[in-house]
């Protein structure tokens, strides 16, 4: 991942991820990996105790899609100049929008349809495939 990190970041562009995770395990690995942009779901706490429940919007699928399309246009990147990176059917919607889909050691419903499928869990063999190496 820092490869490809630096990789597109020599070239102008921007890396961001949005996860159905949490910010509480997203934060530090963003921030260590030089990620431009990301989001996640946000743990509740209350008195100083998780509730069990999220703070603020669920990152869900629709989410994704929304976040990809709301970073491109702060960015000024047409959607079609954009790389949607993701395994499972959450993912759908945003790779439906974006210029390239990316199947990375996908589920089926991600496999019917993304455009490239990498089955090494490597991302850096996107470099190629984006004109960024070799």
């Amino acid at each position: 991942m820092p490869e490809l990190i630096a990789a597109v970041h020599a070239a102008g562009g921007l890396v961001g991820t949005v996860s159905g995770g949490f910010h509480e395990v997203l934060d530090p690995l963003a921030e260590g990996l030089g990620l431009d942009r990301w989001r996640a779901n946000r743990l509740e706490v209350a008195d100083g105790r998780l509730t069990g429940r999220v703070s603020g919007e669920v990152v869900d699928a629709a989410a994704k899609a929304a976040t990809l399309m709301e970073w491109a246009d702060e960015a000024g990147i047409p959607l079609d100049c954009t790389v949607a990176v993701g395994d499972g059917a959450n993912d759908l919607p945003m790779m439906a929008v974006c210029g390239l889909s990316v199947g990375f050691d996908a589920k089926a419903p991600v496999r019917d349809v993304a455009d490239i499928l990498l089955d090494e869990r490597d991302l850096s063999m996107l470099l190629p495939l984006l004109g960024l190496r070799g």
